[in-house]
């Protein structure tokens, strides 16, 4: 199930706050700034800094 546009428009990178950008296949949310993503597993968006893995090319 993709995420709501909704909840795309107010999540933001918990580190710098910026907005984050889903991956096309939506498993992973993008914070281009920090060079981080967040996984989204069951649909819910794990946006804890701790468990962000680095940006890969």
């Amino acid at each position: 199930m993709p995420l709501s546009p909704e909840l795309l428009d107010i999540l933001a990178c918990p580190q710098c706050k910026q907005p984050v950008e889903p991956t096309p296949d939506q498993a992973w949310l993008i914070c281009r700034r920090c060079r981080l993503r967040y996984e989204v597993r069951d649909d819910i968006p794990i946006m804890l800094v701790d468990e962000a893995r680095p940006l890969e090319d």
